[in-house]
């Protein structure tokens, strides 16, 4: 079990790869496996879309 680093939910993961995306079942975040002993998550940042300009 590890903790959702945006809500604080427990979510139960089995076997994670580091860099691995994961999502939170409680509140939809994208999180980002960086760290393995112990695992830590960090929430994906948004991509804007870059046109350019």
């Amino acid at each position: 079990m590890v903790e959702c680093p945006v809500c604080g939910a427990e979510i139960e993961v089995g076997e994670l790869e580091l860099h691995q995306i994961i999502e939170c079942p409680v509140c939809g975040a994208e999180l980002e496996v960086v760290d393995l002993d112990p695992i830590v998550l960090e929430e994906v940042p948004e991509v804007e879309e870059d046109w350019g300009e």
